[in-house]
């Protein structure tokens, strides 16, 4: 395990991992979220009292492996929330991740200490997961390029379940092109090509940066993609509020989640935190009729975005609503925070489409990113795209 002062990494006892000797991540070294198995370890998903009932894993779970088989060296196991069930990325267990490229903030959750590993140089390349925004809002936060994949593409087997329509895996990396060879790795279909993008913005979501700052950075990046990629069209006005989306996401999250693990939860003293605790007790409260409710609203909402998106269509958006929340903010500021997020985060989380953000902007010397939200399957191509805007920023 490298030297590791952003608190990236988990400490224990080192189990050497198997990895191919040639491949194409060849050389590279590869974090793993402590919610993915690794051959010869106990996934602890964040938390103390797991990580002492669980055994060691007999067998890595299929991404991790792919990663290996393509030559990609194991680093270490790499902090989480609480069952990964946060946008934050403070653990009351675990001393906080650091974010490198403001240390005076936030990594982010889930996949804190992923994004800090991978921003801080502690790694090549390192996997999370993305429920809500567990992969967006760290890369966003951290500089890093950061795709939620297409829901159901990359097997999720060997992995801890949080809200199973919603869970997906993706990965950190610092450049375009290495962002890339791993899709190529996980992605092996080509998918749609997006060669001729049709762009589109919605009012509703380009308003929902907090302030002038924020809202003259997302501007500014908005007009380098439609520089690259073409002017963008309005998206017209969802079936539903964003209010209504926000609900919707909230309540089918939370009780797909203490379906996961509320009989564990309840079974005995698992040293929660509140913050944690609460988020999963809400999943108690949703009812059948909600559910039921909900995700006939899910259904109605991914049938408008897919027609909307169709086979060539891109919709731009904000990553999040401000560059990471100080370290130090009150519990109302990260609930604020948070509450905004989720309404912006969770088109994607909803429709099952692939969104990938792209470190393009900053505000107040942080990292701020932008998004472009594909089609189903588009993944790759989105990649693709997301390495152009990089390369043509820099030149």
């Amino acid at each position: 395990m490298p030297t590791d002062p952003f608190n990236a990494f988990l400490d224990g006892p080192q189990v050497p991992v198997k990895n191919a000797k040639s491949g194409p991540l060849a050389g590279l070294s590869l974090g793993v979220k402590d919610i993915f198995d690794v051959a010869g370890y106990v996934s602890g998903w964040g938390n103390p009292v797991r990580a002492a009932e669980a055994g060691a894993a007999e067998v890595s779970a299929p991404a991790v492996q792919a990663l290996l088989d393509a030559g990609a060296r194991f680093a270490g196991k790499t902090q989480t929330e609480e069952l990964a069930f946060s946008m934050v990325g403070q653990n009351v267990h675990f001393p906080h991740p650091v974010n490198p490229a403001a240390p005076d903030r936030i990594t982010g959750g889930s996949s804190s200490g992923s994004a800090a590993a991978v921003a801080g140089g502690l790694a090549d390349i390192a996997t999370g997961s993305d429920t809500g925004g567990s992969i967006r809002a760290p890369a966003g936060f951290c500089g890093l390029i950061g795709l939620r994949t297409t829901f159901g593409a990359i097997s999720l087997d060997g992995t801890m379940p949080l809200a199973p329509s919603f869970d997906t895996f993706g990965w950190f990396a610092r450049d375009g092109e290495l962002y890339e060879k791993v899709g190529h790795v996980l992605l092996p279909v080509p998918g749609r090509p997006l060669r001729r993008p049709r762009l589109l913005r919605s009012a509703l979501l380009d308003e929902l940066p907090f302030g002038p700052a924020e809202l003259d950075e997302y501007g500014r990046m908005a007009g380098l993609v439609g520089e690259r990629f073409g002017s963008a069209r309005p998206a017209g006005t969802p079936p539903y509020s964003i209010d209504e989306l926000y609900w919707c996401t909230r309540k089918l999250q939370a009780h797909e989640a203490w379906a996961a693990h509320g009989a564990w939860i309840e079974s005995a003293d698992r040293r929660l935190g509140k913050a944690t605790f609460d988020r999963f007790a809400f999943g108690r409260t949703v009812t059948d009729q909600d559910v039921k409710d909900e995700t006939a609203r899910r259904t109605v909402f991914r049938r408008w975005l897919g027609d909307l998106l169709a086979d060539d269509g891109i919709l731009v958006l904000p990553t999040t609503p401000c560059a990471a929340p100080r370290s130090d903010s009150t519990p109302e500021e990260f609930g604020a925070f948070r509450e905004r997020a989720i309404r912006m985060l969770c088109w994607s989380g909803l429709s099952g489409f692939p969104q990938i953000t792209v470190p393009l902007g900053a505000v107040d010397g942080a990292p701020f990113g932008i998004s472009l939200l594909g089609p189903a399957g588009s993944d790759l191509a989105l990649i693709a795209k997301a390495r152009e805007l990089l390369e043509s920023s820099t030149t």
